[in-house]
């Protein structure tokens, strides 16, 4: 069975993680599926506005365990892992249609990069999203270090992403991640208000609009996109990492001591 499902409501086009049983756990038949599901989609001239949500208690619960433990294992393999996640995000912030994420119980680690490749995002109030990456010795590297700071500002940018705090709906609304928050029982209505607002303006002024606003916020952004990779793979080999996966697996607090590696860009 595909790990993502499509419905058309007219011309907006819900496309839907459906791996309720694992919360939508990102694991690499998912991220296929995903890929598949942008193809079409961007090509499709009858599609005007995409929603992308989760099927069941949330949007997605981000990294599967078996990848985590795959990169802890294989710290050599990252940029292999990394490269159909990254292809998959780009594709679906570079569609033509206006794209909407819609986060129900949480968004967590690369499941809030996903939602930073859409172009807006509708919030529950008690939803909670994080990277949550520096809890375990690594960074963002699919594109949520480079996108976030465009959307929220670099300081507060920093601070999700140095600190892995987790922050609710009402928090994402005013740090500008949300650009609609609602109660989880309106997130629908909330969502379908904003697609209509969409689907009110030219779809050519759209899809160039968001084409410009994106290449103003983030000119560098090609670059920045290799430097994630660069950093993580530096991380993924450290005993930070090592620490922090194994921690994470077992279910405790990892014990971060002081480290001679260097910081990427640093003195040596």
């Amino acid at each position: 069975m595909p790990l993502v499902a499509t419905e058309d409501r007219g011309a907006v086009r819900h496309i839907v993680l459906s791996r309720a049983e694992k919360r939508n756990a990102l694991n690499e038949e998912l991220v296929k599926d995903l890929r598949e599901a942008f193809e079409e989609t961007a090509q499709d001239d009858t599609v005007r506005v995409v929603v992308l949500r989760g099927d069941g208690p949330m949007f997605s619960a981000g990294l599967d365990l078996g990848a985590l433990k795959n990169l802890s294992d294989h710290p050599e393999r990252v940029h292999e892992g990394r490269a159909p996640l990254l292809e998959t995000w780009n594709l679906l912030e570079q569609m033509p249609q206006a794209t909407i994420a819609q986060i129900h119980g949480g968004a967590i680690g690369g499941a809030m990069e996903l939602a930073l490749a859409c172009d807006l995002r509708v919030m529950a109030e008690d939803a909670v999203a994080g990277l949550v990456e520096s809890r375990i010795g690594l960074i963002p590297d699919v594109g949520g270090s480079s996108r976030l700071p465009s959307v929220v500002g670099s300081g507060i940018a920093k601070e999700l992403i140095m600190t892995g705090k987790l922050f609710d709906g009402r928090e994402a609304y005013r740090i500008g991640f949300a650009n609609r928050t609602a109660p989880a029982a309106e997130l629908d209505a909330a969502t379908e208000q904003l697609a209509d607002e969409l689907l009110a303006c030219a779809p050519r002024a759209v899809a160039l609009a968001k084409q410009l606003v994106d290449g103003a916020a983030r000119p560098g952004f090609a670059d920045s996109l290799d430097r994630e990779g660069e950093a993580q793979a530096e991380l993924a080999a450290s005993q930070d990492f090592a620490e922090g996966a194994k921690a994470f697996l077992e279910k405790r607090q990892p014990e971060f001591g002081r480290r001679s590696e260097s910081v990427p860009g640093s003195a040596r």
